[in-house]
């Protein structure tokens, strides 16, 4: 029987890329509960910022790929377009919208492209207790109402924060104020690192916060619903502007969050693209779907299902995207049957 074999490099280089996928399933991970979902999630002590290269020696008689990939927000789609990088993974798809349009915090149009879009539901919560008597955002900038608020860390610059966090700084400008503005108006900033933070469902259950404005709604709109919070459209004007930089709107529905007296509109914030440069090597781009493909099985999914290929070029509710797809990627879907 015939032994196949890998060359010797590449046979460390892939050990090596085993070893760190492996190591988030080591005894430096454990294990904690996410309430809405009622589901185990493994954390770890290790770090999550991505940076790789599969670098290689020129070759006068073979052209060879170097590709190197990263995860992240902002300031990697803007090192992919500039060529730090050949690949980011980032979250959510409205990203790469806008930096294809030059819109948010991008001053221009970035040559970029998806490769795919992994599936991810999630929209935008801004949340009130009904005590407040709010309902709808401009009514706290008229009223100038100091709401003691849990949202994420607040960065120093549009660039070196997250999504989340541009996102809610937009919507609070489309209505008329700012975080600086609930400041001056004797309002508290309560900052959680993430939508689940345990010290969110805490100030949510004692009454410390009375308003919160953020995304990953799964892991704290239902407890908010349960302890007298309601949730404030996001329509008009503030919609608007919105959409103009490229965003989607959504439906907060009854059928996902029961506790709700009505659908209303939000922003969408699903979708994890995978985006390159727009002039990536066609057959680069298409190798790179073939490895999803190849890859599929052990690829994490944010939605407790398998990785469906089909998926990831749909444009559905959970991976939508307004971003071209890279013509390799483009004929890698077309052959598999997946874009007709």
């Amino acid at each position: 029987m015939a032994i196949t074999r890998y060359n010797a490099g590449i046979q460390r280089a892939k050990g090596l890329l085993e070893i760190a996928a492996g190591l988030y399933d080591s005894s430096l991970s454990y294990q904690t509960r996410r309430a809405a979902e009622n589901v185990l999630q493994t954390d770890t002590t290790l770090g999550r910022v991505l940076k790789l290269s599969l670098d290689t020696k020129k070759s006068e008689t073979q052209k060879e790929f170097t590709v190197s990939f990263t995860t992240g927000s902002f300031r990697e789609i803007i090192a992919v377009a500039a060529g730090t990088y050949s690949l980011a993974w980032v979250n959510p798809s409205v990203l790469l919208t806008m930096a294809c349009r030059g819109t948010g915090p991008y001053p221009k149009r970035l040559p970029l492209r998806t490769i795919a879009i992994f599936p991810s539901y999630d929209i935008m919560g801004f949340a009130v207790h009904e005590s407040t008597g709010i309902t709808d955002l401009a009514q706290i900038a008229k009223q100038r109402i100091p709401l003691r608020l849990s949202t994420g860390v607040i960065p120093k610059s549009a660039v070196t924060g997250s999504a989340t966090m541009f996102t809610v700084s937009e919507v609070l400008a489309a209505a008329g104020f700012s975080f600086a503005d609930l400041r001056r108006w004797g309002g508290k900033l309560h900052t959680a690192p993430r939508p689940s933070d345990p010290s969110r469902r805490k100030g949510i259950e004692s009454g410390a916060i009375n308003a919160i404005f953020d995304e990953g709604i799964k892991s704290w709109g239902h407890t908010a619903l349960e302890h007298g919070f309601r949730f404030l459209p996001i329509d008009g004007a503030v919609l608007k502007r919105m959409k103009a930089l490229g965003y989607r709107s959504a439906m907060m529905t009854r059928a996902r969050f029961s506790g709700l007296a009505e659908d209303l509109p939000t922003l969408d914030f699903s979708g994890w693209p995978m985006i390159v440069r727009a002039d990536m090597p066609a057959k680069l781009a298409y190798a790179l779907c073939e490895a999803i493909e190849k890859r599929r099985d052990l690829i994490p999914t944010d939605n407790y299902k398998e990785l469906d290929v089909a998926q990831l070029c749909a444009n559905d509710e959970e991976a939508p995207y307004d971003a071209p797809l890279h013509p390799g990627a483009r004929r890698f879907y077309k052959e598999r049957g997946f874009l007709k």
